[in-house]
C-alpha cells in the first residue's frame, strides 16, 4: 500500500507525516509517472487555482483524470475544490466529483474557525464514533451533491463540509492538523477496496 500526496502546492507535508505515523508508505507526487505505484492520492489544501495551473504545467490533468476513474482520491480544502466539476469560476479542475463547490465560503483567514463534527462513516475506523475535531481554514463549502455522492458530515445548519463519491473523498476542513489520524485511516481503507 503506497499513498501518494499532491506536492505541488500546500500543505502536502502535513499529510505525508500523518500517513507514515499510521504505518502507510507516503510519497510526494509532482510527475505524472510518479501515479503509477499508488494505491490512492490525496490533494492537499493551499491555493486551488495554483494547484490547478501547476497540474497543467506539470501534464497531470489528464493522468489525475485517468488515476481517479480506477483509484482513491481525496482532496482536503482546496484539494476538493480541485476534484470538484463546479466551482462557479473558471479555473482548472478535474472534474471527477459531482459535487458545485463555494470557495471561501465562510470568510477570509481571521473567519477560520474549528468545531467537533459528527462523521457517521468514520465508525469503519473508530467503533466508538467520537467527534471529529475539524479545522477550517478559507474553506470551501460542498452547496450541492451530485448523482452517486453521499454526504458525509454537515455543519448544524445543515451545510455539506465531507462528501464521497465511490473511492473519491472530499473534506471541506483540514484533517492533517489535528493529529487525529482517522480520516486517513478511513481514506486507506476506501483506497485498499480499489
Amino acid at each position: 500500500m503506497k499513498i501518494g500526496v499532491l506536492a505541488l502546492q500546500g500543505d502536502f507535508v502535513e499529510h505525508i507525516a500523518i500517513l507514515r505515523s499510521i504505518g502507510v508508505d507516503a510519497v510526494e507526487v509532482r510527475l505524472p509517472d510518479q501515479l503509477d505505484s499508488l494505491s490512492g492520492l490525496i490533494i492537499p489544501g493551499g491555493e486551488s487555482t495554483t494547484i490547478g495551473k501547476l497540474a497543467v504545467a506539470y501534464g497531470l490533468i489528464e493522468p489525475l483524470r485517468e488515476f481517479g476513474a480506477s483509484r482513491a482520491i481525496w482532496g482536503t480544502c482546496a484539494g476538493a475544490i480541485f476534484l470538484s466539476d463546479d466551482a462557479h469560476r473558471d479555473q482548472p479542475l478535474l472534474s471527477l466529483m459531482r459535487i458545485q463547490v463555494e470557495r471561501n465560503a465562510f470568510g477570509r483567514q481571521v473567519s477560520s474557525f474549528e468545531i467537533d463534527l459528527d462523521i457517521p462513516a468514520l465508525k469503519a475506523v473508530d467503533p466508538q464514533q467520537r467527534p471529529f475535531h475539524a479545522v477550517f481554514i478559507r474553506a470551501p463549502l460542498i452547496e450541492k451533491v451530485g448523482e452517486g455522492v453521499q454526504t458525509l458530515a454537515q455543519l448544524e445548519d445543515g451545510r455539506i463540509v465531507a462528501a464521497q463519491q465511490g473511492r473519491l473523498l472530499a473534506t471541506s476542513f483540514h484533517p492533517e492538523l489535528t493529529g487525529d489520524s482517522r480520516v486517513h485511516q478511513y481514506f486507506v481503507k476506501l483506497a485498499e477496496s480499489a
